[in-house]
């Protein structure tokens, strides 16, 4: 046999198992992570069974009930896709939108929703694109949602006379809003951001994440980002908060657990925001989970802040 033979051979077997495992196995968890392959995936119910996030729900839900008088579901197409919503109207002339993370809903922002309600806010509570029940497949860690982020403020502006919107953001959501408030078609109502766990880049969440899962960060972070980037037509690190924060010119107040392991770098994008800004942490809490644990001090920090900060 031919020494190219050989070679093709061993390089045929390297990548049948060896290349291609890794590659498998990326998709796998990039799919689970990032596609809404049917309709029950990131529905309107509990995403995953943990009971803090049960509590919360039901807490929310009792929430939305309690002001049920005021709820109207309300629509807007997107960029192609038809994006659902709960409108919370208290005859307010300000609004909040409310951003949730990957994997949650409209319902699950009703349990962020009652200190704006005191600050005399109406509540936006969104499904996000991909989401409850809004269109879409993919989740790009707000690289295009964003523009739907501005899409709801113009409905806000020229449907319900809300000339003054704040932007409360969750995990990732937290990234949507800041994407929305410094991009150039930014509407003038959208007044500052409340970010509850903000990232540097979606990096740093994936490799905890990973690390939590007992899979290694090489070579799984690597191709699991390049398909993210394929999809989204972002590089997913550099377009991270930490590479856009310098751009913000609105009012933001970031939120912290100090038991949160996905993001870990709050002082560090802290110390980026030239605009007026303030930060808090929290004695506990996990990631998205800081108000179940500190509802009181949660609230007072929201509270305290748009008193303070935003005109």
């Amino acid at each position: 046999m031919e020494w190219y033979y050989i070679v093709l051979i061993i390089l045929g077997v390297i990548f049948v198992f060896g290349i291609l495992p890794i590659f498998l196995i990326a998709n796998r968890i990039y799919s689970v992570l990032f596609i809404r392959c049917n309709k029950k995936k990131w529905s309107r119910t509990v995403s995953w069974d943990d009971e803090e996030l049960r509590e919360m729900f039901a807490i929310g839900r009792a929430w939305g009930e309690k002001y049920d008088e005021y709820r109207k579901s309300i629509s807007i197409n997107s960029c192609g896709f038809n994006l659902v919503a709960e409108y919370f109207d208290f005859g307010f002339d300000k609004a909040v939108i409310v951003i949730p993370g990957r994997m949650e809903s409209g319902t699950y922002s009703y349990y962020f929703s009652e200190p704006y309600r005191k600050l005399g806010y109406n509540v936006l509570a969104i499904d996000n694109r991909s989401h409850g029940l809004s269109e879409g497949r993919y989740n790009t860690l707000g690289l295009k949602e964003y523009k739907d982020i501005i899409n709801w403020a113009i409905y806000l502006q020229n449907n319900e006379n809300i000339h003054h919107v704040l932007i409360h953001g969750i995990c990732i959501g937290s990234a949507t809003g800041l994407y929305a408030l410094i991009d150039k078609e930014a509407p003038s109502n959208l007044k500052g951001l409340i970010a509850e766990g903000m990232y540097t880049s979606f990096k740093e969440t994936l490799d905890n994440n990973l690390k939590k899962r007992n899979k290694p960060v090489f070579p799984f972070s690597p191709i699991i980002l390049g398909m993210m980037h394929i999809v989204s037509g972002k590089n997913v690190k550099k377009n991270g908060p930490l590479y856009k924060l310098d751009q913000l010119k609105k009012p933001i107040l970031f939120m912290y657990s100090k038991e949160d392991v996905f993001s870990t770098h709050g002082e560090e994008l802290y110390s980026i925001v030239k605009a007026p800004k303030k930060i808090d942490w929290f004695p506990k809490g996990a990631h998205s989970h800081i108000r179940i644990h500190n509802t009181e001090a949660y609230d007072k920090s929201i509270m305290d802040f748009v008193k303070e900060y935003i005109k």
